[in-house]
């Protein structure tokens, strides 16, 4: 119980960048789980996993501004992301190296948004110093 509410303070205190790094934090770590499930033959758990990426990519699509101009960009990777999950979640013959593409290109998009948060966070500092001093 009071780890929950750790937990729960914690994710409430985040930024929208640290928040939206953990989500791609946990869509990736569902997607190996996916996979080693799917290796495993254990379709219960490939379908749990799967479906919880899913539903991070959903929220990732619901919470874009389309006023931004990336969000654009970003909806058409995200549609890509659910088509092709479902089509691995659908298909019978499922392959295994299509899993770790997905983890590959939303690890991309995690590193892309950690870089270009780290950018702005050191032009922010700059600034502040330049008034200051």
């Amino acid at each position: 119980m009071i780890y929950d509410k750790y937990k729960e303070d914690t994710i409430y205190s985040m930024t929208p960048v640290e928040l939206l790094l953990l989500l791609y934090d946990e869509c990736m770590k569902d997607l190996r789980k996916a996979d080693i499930a799917l290796q495993d033959q254990d379709n219960t758990a490939f379908e749990e996993y799967i479906g919880k990426a899913l539903k991070i990519i959903r929220y990732l699509i619901k919470t874009l501004d389309m006023s931004v101009p990336i969000s654009k960009d970003l909806r058409r990777l995200y549609d890509y992301l659910i088509y092709d999950l479902s089509k691995i979640r659908a298909g019978g013959n499922r392959k295994a190296d299509e899993i770790p593409k997905l983890i590959e290109i939303i690890q991309n998009l995690r590193d892309g948004f950690e870089g270009a948060s780290m950018q702005v966070k050191d032009e922010h500092i700059v600034q502040t110093a330049s008034v200051v001093g």
